[in-house]
């Protein structure tokens, strides 16, 4: 059974930088899509960052140019590198990693971690 392990939450200033970092554990597969997505209180669970097995990466416009994601396919672990944090990163944030893309972004695995909570403090 795939199990995804997400660290590096915690709570942290404006300004400040925190790195997530998520391992697939029981999976001997290699994921299409790795990434990362958030959950903040009454709002929708949103695309934070996606990288490709081929290492193409995409990210939400909220935060372009701040966070970083990285992936070592071989060990099918992703990172999530976040600086210039902002009271508006506040979320839970959860790994993602699909296998066996089916089209329109859609996976015929998906899965996901327990979700870690960032907290940005102004």
């Amino acid at each position: 059974q795939v199990q995804l392990v997400e660290s590096g939450g915690g709570l942290v200033q404006v300004g400040g930088s925190l790195r997530l970092s998520c391992a697939a554990s029981g999976s001997i597969f290699r994921f299409n899509d790795m990434g990362w997505y958030r959950q903040a209180p009454g709002k929708q669970r949103e695309l934070v960052a996606v990288v490709t097995s081929g290492g193409s990466t995409n990210y939400a416009d909220s935060v372009k140019g701040r966070f970083t994601i990285s992936r070592d396919v071989a060990k099918n672990t992703v990172a999530l590198q976040m600086n210039s944090l902002k009271p508006e990163d506040t979320a839970v944030y959860y790994c993602h990693a699909g296998r066996i893309a089916i089209g329109g972004g859609l996976y015929k695995y998906d899965y996901w971690g327990q979700g870690t909570q960032v907290t940005v403090s102004s």
